[in-house]
C-alpha cells in the first residue's frame, strides 16, 4: 500500500476551501449566543437546514459502518439509515413545530420546563455522553479511510482525523456548521455515487453482483427483523432528541419551515443508505476475506487518484460535518447548563465566547483514544442512538402527555435508562434483545410506575399544562 498523493491533495484542497469559508463566516460570530444558535438576525433557509440535518446523520460512522455491516449482512444493512429517514418524517409531523414553538434550543431546557430544573443537568450529561460516543464511531470510520490514503497505521490515521476535524469548527460555530454542512452534503452524495459506480463497474454490474453473492445478501430482512426494529427505535429516537437537531431547527423562523427542513432530510437519507449498502456488497465480491471495517476503504484503494480523491473528500465531509455539529452541540450544553449556572453569568460575552470555543475543541479531541480501539463502527453508533432514544420517550411525553410521570420519575428515568442501556450493550445484548429495546422500555416503565405511586399517595391530579 502506497500513499495516494493525488487523492490526498484533493482532500486537502477541499478542506482548505472550507477553511476559507469558515473564516468568512466567523466575522459575524461575536457572541456566545451567535456561536451556539447560528443566528445573526436573519433565519437560515429551511432547505439548507434539511441538508445540514442529513449531513449530520451520515458521518463516517454511517457510510463506513453501513458498508461494513453490508459486507456481512447485505442490502438489509441499509435499514439503519432508512430508519433515520423515517425518524425525520415523524419528526416533521409531530415534533418540529413543537420544538420551534417551545423557544428552547436545548433538550434539557424543554425538560426543565415540565419536570423541573433537576432534570436539566441529568439530561445534559446523558446527551453529552451520547454525542461523545457518536464521535468515537466517527473517528474510527475516518481513520479507516485516511489510513488508506496515507498508507499509515489506522491508529495514527485516527489521531490525525481527530486533530484536523476540530480545527475549523471552533472559529465559526453553529452558523459555519450550517453552511459548510450544505457543501458537505453535496460532496457526500458525489463521493458515494462515484464509489457505487466504480464498485458496480468493477464487479460487472448489478446482475453480476446478484449472480456471485448468496441470495440472502439481497434479502431485506437478512440482518434480522428484530435488529431492523431496533434500528428504527434507535434511529427514530435519535432524531427526536438529538441536541444538534434541535439547534438546527431553531435556525429557521417558523413552524412550517421547520417541517420543510425535516422532510428534506428524510428524502435525502433513504437513497444514501441503499447506496452505501451496495458499496459494501461490491467490496465483499471484490475483496473477500478482508476485515469488514475496511469494506469501503478497500474500494478506494483500487481507484485512480482523482476518483479516489473525490470519494475520500466525500468521506472527509462525512467526518467533519458531523463532528462539527457534535462539538458545537456539546459546547452549547456545557455553556447553557453548566457554565452560566455554576461559573459565570451569560452577560460576560467575551469570556463566554472564549469558553464555548475552547470547549468545542476539547470535546472534539476527547473521543480519539477510544476510537483507536473501536472494532465495529455501526454497533457503537447505535449504542449512542439508543441512549438518545431513551430521551425521546420523555420528549414525546413532554409534548403530548405531560401529565404522565413525576419530576422524580423523570430524573430516575433519564439516569436509569442510560445505565441500563450501556450495561445491556456491554453484556453483549443478552437473549438476543438489542439495547435499543431496553432504552425504550425502561423510561416508559419508570414514568408509568411513578404516576401510579403518586396517585396512591395523593390521588388523581389535574394534568400539567402541555407545552405549546
Amino acid at each position: 500500500m502506497q500513499t495516494n498523493y493525488v487523492a490526498l491533495a484533493v482532500v486537502v484542497a477541499y478542506m482548505a476551501g472550507l477553511g476559507l469559508l469558515t473564516s468568512i463566516v466567523q466575522r459575524s460570530v461575536t457572541t456566545a449566543t451567535t456561536f451556539t444558535s447560528g443566528t445573526t438576525g436573519s433565519g437560515v433557509p429551511a432547505v439548507l437546514v434539511g441538508l445540514m440535518l442529513m449531513s449530520e446523520f451520515i458521518g463516517t460512522s454511517a457510510s463506513v459502518g453501513t458498508a461494513q455491516e453490508a459486507y456481512i449482512s447485505g442490502i438489509s444493512a441499509s435499514w439503519n439509515i432508512i430508519a433515520l429517514g423515517a425518524g425525520f418524517l415523524f419528526y416533521a409531523w409531530f415534533l418540529a413545530g413543537k420544538y420551534k414553538e417551545s423557544g428552547h434550543n436545548t433538550i434539557s431546557g424543554v425538560f426543565a420546563e415540565v419536570y423541573g430544573p433537576s432534570t436539566k443537568v441529568a439530561t445534559s450529561l446523558v446527551m453529552i455522553l451520547a454525542l461523545q460516543i457518536v464521535a468515537v464511531a466517527l473517528y474510527a470510520g475516518g481513520g479507516a479511510i485516511l489510513g488508506v490514503l496515507l498508507a499509515v497505521d489506522r491508529t495514527l490515521a485516527t489521531v490525525i482525523c481527530g486533530v484536523v476535524a476540530v480545527l475549523y469548527v471552533f472559529v465559526g460555530g453553529m452558523r459555519s456548521v450550517v453552511y459548510t454542512n450544505v457543501i458537505h452534503s453535496l460532496m457526500k452524495y458525489a463521493g458515494v455515487g462515484i464509489a457505487l459506480y466504480f464498485g458496480l463497474t468493477k464487479v460487472g454490474g448489478l446482475s453480476e453482483l446478484q449472480t456471485h453473492l448468496p441470495p440472502a445478501m439481497f434479502s431485506w430482512t437478512n440482518v434480522g427483523v428484530s435488529q431492523i426494529f431496533a434500528w428504527f427505535i434507535a434511529g427514530m429516537g435519535a432524531t427526536f432528541s438529538t441536541q444538534y437537531v434541535i439547534q438546527a431547527i431553531n435556525t429557521v423562523e417558523t413552524r412550517q419551515k421547520a417541517q420543510v427542513a425535516s422532510f428534506s432530510a428524510a428524502v435525502l437519507l433513504i437513497p444514501f443508505g441503499i447506496a452505501t449498502a451496495l458499496i459494501g456488497m461490491c467490496s465483499l465480491m471484490l475483496y473477500p476475506g478482508i476485515k469488514s471495517i475496511n469494506a469501503f476503504s478497500a474500494l478506494i484503494a483500487d481507484m485512480n487518484g482523482p476518483m479516489a480523491g473525490i470519494v475520500a473528500a466525500g468521506l472527509a465531509a462525512s467526518l467533519f460535518g458531523t463532528i462539527s455539529a457534535i462539538s458545537v452541540s456539546t459546547a452549547t450544553l456545557l455553556y447553557k447548563d453548566f457554565y452560566t449556572r455554576f461559573v459565570s453569568a451569560a452577560d460576560d460575552e467575551r469570556r463566554s465566547l472564549v469558553f464555548v470555543r475552547v470547549t468545542t475543541v476539547v470535546v472534539g479531541l476527547l473521543p480519539i483514544a477510544l476510537a483507536i480501539y473501536t472494532p465495529n463502527v455501526l454497533q457503537i453508533t447505535f449504542l449512542a442512538k439508543a441512549i438518545r432514544a431513551s430521551l425521546s420517550v420523555l420528549v414525546l411525553l413532554v409534548f403530548y402527555a405531560p401529565w404522565l410521570g413525576t419530576k422524580g420519575g423523570a430524573l430516575f428515568s433519564i439516569i436509569g435508562s442510560m445505565v441500563a442501556t450501556i450495561a445491556w450493550f456491554l453484556m453483549g445484548n443478552p437473549f438476543g434483545i438489542d439495547n435499543a429495546y431496553v432504552a425504550l422500555v425502561v423510561p416508559l416503565v419508570v414514568m408509568v410506575t411513578s404516576s401510579l405511586l403518586a396517585w396512591r399517595r395523593t390521588g388523581p391530579t389535574m394534568p400539567k399544562q402541555e407545552l405549546r
